[in-house]
């Protein structure tokens, strides 16, 4: 369900950028998504193109870009990639800690024509 909502989201800000360059069709949405949020990237993928069918943007190329988030061990200051999604430090073993770079999905380009 989550993919479904995030690829209408995708959907309507190339269809918006698509209707501000005054073009008549998508044909690349390039995105980057972090790894933080669970998703299936394929799931995302299958999900944008089956509700861009019937629009302007369908069979549109949709790339992501798998980002990872870095975090910070609010008890020994140890940087780390978190493993499963987890706030896991590998020094001390605390779950305390803070995610240090952007989380979330994110469009970089929309390719019209």
């Amino acid at each position: 369900m989550h993919e479904s909502v995030l690829a209408r989201s995708l959907l309507h800000g190339a269809l918006e950028c698509m209707a501000r360059e005054g073009a008549s069709r998508v044909v690349r949405v390039s995105a980057w998504v972090a790894e933080t949020e669970t998703l299936s990237r394929e799931g995302l993928a299958l999900h944008f193109a089956a509700v861009a069918r019937g629009t302007a943007a369908e069979g549109a190329t949709l790339e992501l870009e798998l980002t990872h988030v870095g975090a910070r061990c609010a008890e020994c200051g140890a940087e780390y990639l978190p493993e499963h999604h987890l706030l896991l430090c590998p020094q001390c073993g605390s779950g305390e800690g803070e995610l240090l770079g952007e989380t979330g999905l994110g469009v970089r380009a929309v390719e019209v024509g």
